[in-house]
């Protein structure tokens, strides 16, 4: 085996360890949003490894490009979905916090003598 076989298995199985790190993370941790933040880095940070691994062994240049170009890809692609499933999560939560939605300000409050509606 050569120096660029070991390269390719040592940082292959350190990408599928942060894969199984962050199905962990997702399986474990209590809130969407945690469980979002722990798949999103391991996920990056596991295909980053596995892409690296993997450069020695793809044909050049149109392979390592490609790989790269991969990677990119998954990138923005995991950055956008976390971007929108977290928007999604805060959503909800503000609807759901108070019944429906946001609490009305002061003027919604009153009634029509200037009196506050809500008791106390």
């Amino acid at each position: 085996m050569g120096w660029a076989d070991a390269f390719t298995l040592v940082l292959v199985a350190l990408g599928a360890l942060f894969f199984f790190a962050g199905w962990v993370g997702l399986v474990r941790f209590p809130d969407p949003l945690s469980r979002l933040h722990a798949l999103s880095k391991s996920d990056n940070l596991g295909l980053g490894l596995v892409v690296i691994g993997l450069l020695p062994q793809a044909s050049w240049p149109f392979g390592v490009l490609k790989l790269v170009a991969l990677w990119l890809v998954a990138l923005l692609a995991g950055g956008a979905t976390g971007q929108v499933l977290a928007g999604a999560v805060h959503a909800d939560a503000g609807a759901t916090r108070e019944g429906a939605g946001p609490e009305p300000g002061p003027a919604a409050r009153r009634n029509g003598n200037g009196q506050d509606r809500r008791p106390g």
